[in-house]
């Protein structure tokens, strides 16, 4: 919440305590970001493409349609540019 910008390399990583549906929404958020729900296999199940800044209250929230345990926050494009698809398998180090 409330950054200005994120560099290329950089995201944010949610790791919940179980395999769920997380919800997400973008108050406080000034920038659009692609979000990735991955599944405790490590497995993306959902991507929400460009999500951008809330500008209404209540703000939109965005859920999987999968349950997730990570939760990837990344600029808006970055999905698109390097070819990610539900299904890819990552790797969380």
């Amino acid at each position: 919440m409330f950054r200005q910008a994120l560099k290329e390399d950089e995201g944010m990583l949610f790791i919940f305590p179980s395999e769920e549906f997380h919800s997400f929404w973008m108050k406080n958020t000034l920038i659009p970001l692609d979000i990735i729900w991955i599944n405790k296999e490590n497995k993306i199940v959902y991507i929400q493409h460009n999500a951008l800044p809330c500008t209404s209250d209540p703000c939109p929230s965005y859920t999987s349609k999968q349950k997730a345990i990570y939760v990837l926050e990344i600029n808006a494009g970055f999905v698109e540019k390097y070819n990610f698809e539900e299904g890819d398998k990552i790797t969380i180090k």
